[in-house]
């Protein structure tokens, strides 16, 4: 049995650019309480537009304001809305419909309609439109996790990114010691997946907390799909690993010297991509020396083990020993360099390469 449908149905309109007299908004769905002291909802509302007609995200959110005022719209009787988005005008009445039955083979669409709704007020689903959103949601579990329970501990491999929705958790250095907390809408887990690395920090629950997780090759896999993740991604990557390696970042103005058991292959070219550097990177690995060559970021040139450009650059990013040592800018040659590829790709391949690898060693020895 679904929640009772809510029909609002528009009873004024003046220069509305999207609907007209007697359009129909179809809503159904809850609010859930998440923080009790301050009355903070989350909704799993679903509002279905007219026939044929765009959604006017404004409108969905005053819509889904009457939610949210009243929890569910089982008790009300009526009331009358007016939007607040844009020069035109549109009033809308609401009057309590009957609750129905859903037939069982609409169920899941009906589940899946909520959770494309849900989605669209987190920041990392924003930039994507409802189809690619509905895309989406087949790949996404969820889960509850109690007060506190750890959900990732550091050191451990990445598995999965994490989308919370609802509760509250805090991220914990060395020594247990608290550096922040995290809320609805927030994400954790994307650095190791985006590095190959390990989980740099645990992540324990403060509050009862409802979150949605990835497995790290489907991640991989949506942000092939949409480039807009990436660039969303990139960005928030940029901004932990200036809060994690800010003295590293003052270093490379005038060069740097560094150990891989300090920070990972990966790790460090990220930041040099992430911060647009321009040099060349010298290394003393396991098979001998290696070179890398960037141009605000980009990189144009890759030697290593008799191998050069994307095939040097794997062999490079599945190191775990060595020495690396960056110098500031390139020669005249170098500067004409072409691009090897989009640095994303490169290191999503690249660790996607490692994942299979690890997967048939273990396959081929189950026991060690």
């Amino acid at each position: 049995m679904s929640y009772p449908e809510a029909i609002f149905k528009i009873i004024e309109e003046n220069n509305c650019p999207l609907y007209e007299l007697e359009d129909e908004f179809k809503l159904s769905g809850k609010a859930l309480l998440l923080k009790k002291r301050e009355k903070t909802f989350i909704t799993t509302s679903v509002i279905k537009m007219p026939y044929g007609k765009a959604a006017c995200r404004i409108l969905i959110e005053d819509i889904t304001a009457i939610l949210i005022k009243y929890e569910n719209m089982e008790n009300v009787r009526r009331c009358v809305i007016n939007c607040s988005g844009c020069s035109g005008l549109v009033r809308l009445e609401y009057r309590k419909e009957e609750l129905h039955l859903i037939p069982e083979d609409e169920k899941d669409e009906d589940d899946i309609n909520a959770l494309v709704s849900l989605l669209y007020i987190f920041p990392i689903f924003q930039t994507l439109d409802e189809h690619d959103i509905e895309r989406i949601v087949p790949l996404l579990k969820m889960k509850k996790f109690a007060k506190g329970k750890s959900i990732i501990t550091k050191g451990q491999p990445g598995t999965n990114l994490y989308i919370i929705i609802s509760g509250l958790l805090e991220v914990l250095a060395d020594e247990g010691i608290s550096i922040a907390t995290m809320e609805r809408g927030d994400v954790f887990g994307e650095i190791s997946l985006l590095l190959g690395t390990p989980v740099g920090a645990t992540v324990k629950v403060l509050e009862t907390s409802r979150v949605l997780y990835l497995s790290g090759k489907d991640f991989r896999n949506i942000l092939d799909q949409f480039p807009s993740l990436q660039i969303y991604f990139a960005r928030l990557l940029a901004k932990r690993l200036s809060k994690t390696n800010s003295d590293r970042f003052e270093d490379f103005s005038s060069g740097i010297i560094g150990n891989f058991s300090e920070m990972t292959p990966g790790e460090l070219f990220q930041t040099l991509n992430l911060n647009r550097k321009t040099g060349v990177l010298d290394m003393a690995l396991s098979k001998g020396p290696a070179k890398m060559c960037f141009r605000e970021g980009s990189l144009i040139r890759v030697e290593y083990d008799e191998k050069k450009g994307k095939k040097a650059f794997f062999s490079i990013l599945k190191e775990k020993k060595g020495r690396f040592k960056f110098h500031k800018g390139l020669s005249s040659e170098e500067m004409k360099g072409h691009e090897i590829g989009d640095f994303m790709w490169l290191l999503m391949e690249g660790i996607r390469r490692m994942d299979e690898e690890n997967k048939t060693a273990q396959a081929s020895f189950p026991n060690t």
